[in-house]
């Protein structure tokens, strides 16, 4: 059972994800079964430790491949993890609120919402107004990669991780409450990404 946590910082809070996901790769999970009302009726109040900005990627059970528990997480998801006004949003209470020292932008390899802008770019593929708000948002991660020598694997993969660095920049640039709490060594945002094939998480920053 997950115990609401004190506060801890930026270091601390990326530390237990990191050993959270070694126990996922491991097969030693803390968290394996939720035992939904045995867990949650001790959860009173939620303490975050850190927020995590990810797709919505059935694949990507966020708690579960972190290896955390009812009250661990603050989880805002996403198709393609971007940031737009009511992520951004989610993301501001959370800092406010809880005062959360960690955010973390998490993708993930072989993202359809980078393979559906990819053909879209390259295809002129006619989207809905729904999808076409996610794709322009990945666009500008996407397009400068179109002019280099790459198959389409290599493609992808490149693609998944320029976006979700230009996501945490914009994170870092857009937001005056984030800003304010990065100034003041409250807060750290963080990219990382996550492997399909071997359930690692790579921390790219």
């Amino acid at each position: 059972m997950s115990i609401i946590s004190d506060k801890i910082n930026s270091t601390q809070a990326r530390r237990r994800l990191v050993d959270g996901n070694q126990r996922f790769v491991n097969g030693t999970t803390f968290h394996h079964r939720f035992h939904a009302h045995g867990c949650a009726k001790d959860v009173k109040e939620q303490s975050p430790f850190a927020v995590v900005l990810g797709c919505s990627d059935s694949r990507v059970p966020i708690e579960t491949i972190f290896d955390q528990s009812f009250g661990d997480l603050f989880i805002i998801r996403i198709a393609g993890n971007i940031v737009a006004p009511s992520q951004m949003g989610s993301i501001e209470f959370a800092i406010s609120k809880f005062k959360t020292a960690l955010i973390v932008v998490l993708g993930h390899s072989n993202c359809g919402a980078i393979n559906a802008t990819i053909d879209e770019c390259i295809n002129k593929t006619n989207l809905s107004d729904g999808l076409y708000s996610i794709t322009n948002r990945i666009k500008p991660s996407i397009l400068p990669l179109l002019k280099l020598n790459l198959t389409n694997n290599e493609l992808v993969d490149k693609a998944v991780e320029v976006n979700i660095i230009n996501s945490v920049k914009q994170l870092q640039s857009q937001s005056p409450i984030i800003k304010e709490a990065i100034k003041n060594n409250k807060l750290e945002v963080i990219a990382a990404n996550y492997s399909l094939k071997s359930g690692a998480v790579d921390f790219l920053t």
